[in-house]
Order: structure tokens, then C-alpha cells, then sequence
């Protein structure tokens, strides 16, 4: 398989994975050299609730790539004005749950035309804690993760969305199935670390080896003993990946 020509830079997007603003700014003063690139973070459920709108401006203003991951899920007026909002804080991506629905989804849509263009709404397909037996049982979904996965994907498709969240097991047959389609996939851990409550995870080489465009990567880096090396070596090890890949 030929990996996508993307910088391993614009690859990672590091999981903001903190409780509060000073923690999260601790973290990220490590990359306060004005000449070094800012790395792709990801705002969560929990930083941004007890953040507010206002920091996540701030970082946008700061040079920051923003990917808020608030998995919007409501009647499509809903999620649709919560969509116009959010485009006013200039993010550059932003997650609704697909099992939502297309109508839902097409509302997202509808509501980026008519504010941000250039914000990128992604729809979470199943989430990486979801195993077999948690589909089938608990949320009465019959088949497989993956089959559940691929029916998630080709309705957002068909909902004008620009990627879909999945994790990096699905990658592979999602990409085959529409090629054109951004993969961003979370559950990355490098070998050696343990998965948490994660359940398909893989390592961000494998990931990129199965077609992943943009991987979330969050305890991997934020636990380490040194954060900016371990974030660093990740992004070697991916700079290697794309010349294997993109070598005829």
C-alpha cells in the first residue's frame, strides 16, 4: 500500500488529554520556541468544558491546528447550531457521532457552508472502546465492529463529510472502499505501552502502514517522562514510514 504523502508533523494530532488550563499550558509550553512548529492538538469533552470557548481561540491565535472532538450527537437543528458556533472559533476540525444520521449530519454540513468553510467535520463511527461484545449486546447492533464500522462510513459519505474517526483495525477496508475519504484514527500506543481503556489500538507505525491519515496520540505522550522526545521519536519513526512508502 502506498502511504499518503503527509508530513509526520500534520500526521499526529497530540490528545490535550488534561483536567484543566494549567496543565494543558504546562504541557504545551514545552513547544514555546517561536521558531518550532506547533504541534496538532486535540481538545476534548473535558478540557473544553472546563476551558471554554475563549482559551480554545487563544490557541488558535497562538498558531495551534485545533481538533475539537466534542462528538456532537442531538436532533439535526441542534447539532447544526452547535456546529455554526463552533465554526466561530476557527477550529480546523470538529466530530458529530454518524450514528446520529444523515439528516443529522447533512445539517452539520449545511451549517459549515454557511459559515466556516474550511472547518472539517468528522463523523466517529465506533468509538475504540467498543468491542464485540459490547456492540451486540449492550447496544443491539448485530454484526461486527467492522461491518458497523463500514455502514457508519459509507452514510457519512453520502452525508458530504470529510473524514470519519475509526479506529486503526477499519482503516484498511475503509480506505479500499473510499479512498478519498480522511481517515483519523485514535487508539494509538506504542509498543511497549499499556492500552488503557482502549481496545483496538495499534502502534502509529502499523496504523500508517493500514492507510490512517491522521493519528491521535495521547497517554504515549502526555505520560512520558519526557514528552517532547517521546512526541519527536514518533515523528521519526513516521518520517521513515513515508519514505518506505512513497519508494516505488
Amino acid at each position: 500500500m502506498k502511504i499518503v504523502s503527509i508530513l509526520a508533523r500534520e500526521r499526529i494530532m497530540i490528545a490535550l488529554d488534561f483536567p484543566n488550563v494549567i496543565e494543558a499550558e504546562q504541557f504545551l509550553s514545552l513547544w514555546e520556541v517561536e521558531t518550532e512548529a506547533k504541534p496538532v492538538v486535540k481538545v476534548g469533552m473535558q478540557l473544553f468544558y472546563h476551558a471554554g470557548p475563549d482559551w480554545v481561540r487563544k490557541l488558535k491565535r497562538e498558531g495551534y491546528t485545533i481538533f475539537l472532538d466534542l462528538k456532537l450527537h442531538d436532533i439535526p437543528h441542534t447539532v447544526a447550531g452547535a456546529v455554526a458556533s463552533v465554526a466561530q472559533l476557527g477550529v480546523d476540525f470538529l466530530t458529530i457521532h454518524a450514528s446520529g444520521g444523515s439528516e443529522m449530519m447533512r445539517a452539520a454540513r449545511q451549517a459549515i457552508e454557511q459559515t466556516n468553510h474550511s472547518l472539517q467535520l468528522l463523523a466517529v463511527t465506533q468509538l475504540t472502546s467498543t468491542d464485540q461484545k459490547m456492540l451486540n449486546e449492550e447496544m443491539g447492533i448485530r454484526g461486527t465492529v467492522a461491518a458497523s464500522v463500514m455502514q457508519l462510513a459509507q452514510v457519512a459519505v453520502k452525508s458530504g463529510m470529510t473524514g470519519i474517526v475509526c479506529s486503526a483495525h477499519e482503516v484498511e477496508m475503509v480506505k479500499k472502499e473510499f479512498p478519498a475519504l480522511l481517515t483519523v484514527t485514535p487508539g494509538i500506543r506504542l509498543a511497549h505501552d499499556e492500552k488503557g481503556d482502549q481496545k483496538r489500538v495499534l502502534t502509529p507505525e502499523e496504523a500508517v502502514q493500514r492507510g490512517a491519515d491522521l493519528l491521535v496520540v495521547g497517554r504515549s505522550i502526555t505520560h512520558s517522562l519526557d514528552p517532547k522526545q517521546a512526541y519527536d521519536s514518533i515523528l521519526e519513526r513516521l518520517s521513515h514510514e513515508n519514505e518506505r512508502g512513497e519508494r516505488p
